[in-house]
């Protein structure tokens, strides 16, 4: 549930082909239909906004398919169906508003909203958004301890801080990726005596 939560509140969050990476990899691990469903939504409406309407054609009707058939979890599929068939007949309505929210169970997810393992399963794509070498690297760190039970590193705590923390995310990634950098440091000068 937790890569769907993150995947709803980084699409709701206008980073659509992110939410599209969020729910890939919580779909490698569950094969479940209704993440199936919402990569290809999500997939869909970055090709019209990139005005490929071919793939966004495409990409709308097989997002139908794999939601009729889906467990919906709560998810407002019959809305997102209905907005992908509008899609699927004027691609270009991506233009003129908005996509289709997400809800889960009739409530919208933010990114400040989201637990640590959620926030966890965010950030890499939030990271890649910025595009800063260094806070891939601090939101690396943050899951691999978080992983091994560190869930009060300062790798954690700051990538949470990262995704939740909308209005201090500027500082925070500056922080993070300088701690990263410190780290990366480090584990060179030990790398460095063997």
């Amino acid at each position: 549930m937790d890569g769907l939560r993150a995947g709803v509140a980084v699409f709701d969050s206008g980073y659509y082909y992110a939410a599209h990476d969020v729910w890939e990899s919580a779909w490698l691990d569950e094969r479940d239909d209704l993440l199936q469903g919402l990569i290809q939504y999500a997939g869909a409406v970055h090709h019209a906004r990139e005005r490929n309407w071919e793939g966004c054609v495409s990409l709308a009707g097989s997002a139908c398919e794999y939601l009729e058939s889906a467990e919906s979890r709560g998810v407002n599929v019959d809305d997102i169906r209905a907005y992908l068939r509008g899609l699927a007949a004027d691609p270009e309505r991506v233009e003129r508003g908005p996509p289709q929210g997400i809800t889960i169970d009739g409530e919208l997810v933010s990114l400040s909203a989201l637990g640590p393992e959620a926030a966890l399963r965010a950030a890499p794509v939030l990271a890649d958004e910025r595009g800063e070498d260094a806070v891939r690297q601090g939101v690396a760190y943050a899951r691999e301890d978080f992983e091994l039970g560190e869930t009060d590193s300062v790798f954690v705590r700051l990538a949470i801080d990262f995704v939740t923390d909308a209005e201090k995310r500027a500082i925070v990634a500056q922080r993070l990726g300088e701690h990263a950098e410190e780290r990366r440091r480090r584990e060179r000068d030990v790398e460095g005596l063997f």
